[in-house]
């Protein structure tokens, strides 16, 4: 397969390729501190729908300017007025989007900065791994705006740090930031300088992956999740017997028969 890293018909996310198939992909709507409306959720379904056929390795999903993301436009929202109808279909949007990007097969990374509220950390449960610098917070204020979650908390958050404690933070309006929040499951990693940059370091790792490999790791263990033991158990080996037995893992086996390939340390 040919890669075609070619974005260029987006308007809403900004999109720039790296030639190892890194795509940095940037929310740009800074002066809503990158809330999500309705175009740029279909840019986002459009996105991720297509990324692996493009031949892109890893995606690192940040947001311009000062904020990740604030989470549903509630202007937009507000305006629109919408019938329950409607905006149930606006909610199942927004799960296509979110679905694609955790079942989709090719790595998300999410550099996390300044506000992840609300639908935008809804956004950030979807991605695979998630870095935070020292200006990143949490919070699910639904409940202080009247509303409720629509685009996966009750899956995705409750999934990260527990159903009491996602019951908390919408009830509560209740803030995580810090050493706390990766403590809780929210990111992986914190950084005392450029999430952005950590995630482009992380995502370089990784696309150096063969790419059937990140897409049974970034895929199936969401799909295995999803099923009872024994049926994960079947399908689980399935996969391996697909992965495990793929041409181009013969010569990273064959380095480590050999003890040629990089060795297995602790951190120092």
């Amino acid at each position: 397969m040919t890669p075609d890293l070619n974005f260029d018909d987006y308007t809403q996310l900004d999109i720039q390729t790296r030639e190892n198939g890194v795509a940095v992909v940037t929310l740009n709507r800074p002066e809503k501190r990158n809330a999500l409306d309705v175009a740029t959720i279909e840019e986002l379904v459009r996105l991720f729908t297509t990324a692996r056929i493009k031949g892109v390795r890893a995606v690192v999903l940040a947001g311009s300017g000062d904020h990740f993301c604030a989470g549903l436009d509630l202007v937009e929202h507000w305006k629109a007025d919408r019938s329950p109808d409607d905006f149930m279909h606006v909610c199942l949007r927004w799960h296509e989007a979110f679905n694609k990007m955790e079942y989709g097969g090719v790595p998300v990374i999410a550099a996390l900065t300044g506000a992840v509220v609300g639908g935008g950390l809804e956004l950030a449960s979807s991605a695979h791994i998630r870095v935070m610098d020292n200006t990143t917070y949490f919070a699910l204020p639904e409940g202080q705006r009247g509303i409720f979650t629509g685009g996966g908390a009750t899956i995705r958050v409750s999934d990260l740090i527990g159903k009491s404690r996602m019951i908390d933070m919408i009830l509560m309006g209740r803030v995580y930031q810090g050493q706390e929040a990766v403590d809780l499951g929210l990111a992986q990693y914190i950084t005392e300088g450029s999430s952005l940059e950590m995630a482009l370091e992380l995502a370089d790792k990784v696309a150096a992956n063969l790419p059937l490999t990140n897409f049974a790791i970034c895929s199936a263990i969401s799909h295995l999740n999803n099923m009872s033991a024994m049926d994960a158990a079947y399908a689980e080996s399935v996969v391996a017997g697909v992965v495990n037995t793929q041409p181009a893992a013969r010569e990273r086996l064959e380095a480590f028969a050999n003890k040629t390939a990089a060795r297995i340390r602790p951190n120092d």
